[in-house]
């Protein structure tokens, strides 16, 4: 099965950005292939570089880095989304005139034409978090 992820939720508000991502790592082992994850909305915080989390909580942002490093994930954030929540890569930081990028490498910015992409693409959309 090939499947895309759209992810809504921040991952420092309840469970679904982690379940996203459980499910990602179940599917993956399972042999399936996840075209792409996608983070929209509160969910593109999931790139942010700059995100510290308390010891003893699980980091999602390196979570996901790693998971996508291990198996090569398109994880792409919707620019738009991204943008408003202070989510840069170098390119726009510049266009932007700030000081620097806070998006995390293993991440990129992309418009909501590759969600729709990924759902021609794939066998099924899997959507984790609801409208916040």
């Amino acid at each position: 099965m090939n499947y895309a992820l759209l992810v809504l939720a921040s991952p420092a508000s309840g469970l679904s950005n982690l379940s996203a991502l459980r499910f990602a790592e179940a599917a993956l082992a399972r042999g399936h292939k996840i075209h792409r994850v996608f983070f929209l909305d509160q969910g593109t915080s999931s790139g942010l570089a700059t995100s510290v989390y308390p010891q003893g909580e699980a980091d999602p942002v390196a979570l996901w880095a790693e998971l996508g490093e291990r198996h090569n994930l398109d994880l792409v954030l919707c620019i738009s989304s991204a943008l408003k929540r202070g989510l840069l890569d170098a390119s726009e930081a510049a266009r932007y005139e700030r000081q620097a990028q806070t998006l995390h490498p293993a991440f990129s910015l992309g418009g909501l034409g590759l969600l729709v992409e990924a759902t021609a693409e794939v066998d099924r959309l899997l959507t984790f978090g609801g409208p916040s």
